[in-house]
């Protein structure tokens, strides 16, 4: 199916591309292409004229669950305070783009997100970041109860496995909204 996005309407909602997050060791695309792909996104995003959302997560805040395999063991030190800065190669533009800073998996739990979406007339959002089954899922889920439409731009997330990665992009993702190519995306901003 064809994909053309109104850019007006349209956010692009970037998860996660901060320096304690893109240190880590991703399948199957790397930080470094992964977060090459979300500024080439960003900056068409700009381009076209529509809304570009930087996420992070404070490190030093986010809920530690308990569980069979937690992400971090609960007596774990907590990380240095530029583990939640965004990396430079990420493009975040603060003249122009929405900085989101979360302390759970997902970026609409006790954050602004929606308003400023809403604000800003956005009806569909375009998902990239790290980690594809983690924040970008977690996010994905309560966009879709929050009634906007979804792009996924499959090469712009990647996560802790190739097939945890498959899993997402192939068996929920196309549930949800639709799963596209970066450039597939591209082209569909005109």
């Amino acid at each position: 199916m064809s994909l053309t996005l109104n850019a007006k309407e349209t956010a692009l909602v970037l998860i996660d591309l901060e320096r304690g997050i893109v240190a880590r060791d991703l399948q199957p695309y790397t930080s470094k292409d992964v977060v090459a792909r979300c500024a080439r996104l960003a900056g068409a995003m700009r381009k076209a004229g529509g809304t570009v959302v930087y996420v992070h997560v404070l490190m030093n805040e986010i809920a530690r669950p308990q569980g069979d395999r937690p992400m971090m063991p609960p007596d774990a030190p907590p990380p240095p305070p530029e583990a939640s800065e965004l990396v430079p190669e990420a493009g975040y533009q603060p003249e122009t783009d929405v900085l989101i800073a979360k302390r759970q998996w997902g970026a609409f739990t006790a954050t602004n997100l929606d308003q400023a979406l809403r604000r800003r007339g956005v009806k569909t959002i375009v998902l990239g970041g790290i980690a594809t089954n983690i924040g970008v899922e977690s996010t994905a889920r309560s966009a879709i109860e929050y009634g906007y439409q979804l792009v996924f731009a499959e090469d712009a997330m990647s996560t802790m496995s190739a097939e945890m990665q498959a899993f997402a992009v192939e068996k929920i993702f196309p549930m949800m909204g639709f799963v596209r190519s970066t450039e597939e995306v591209l082209a569909a901003l005109g």
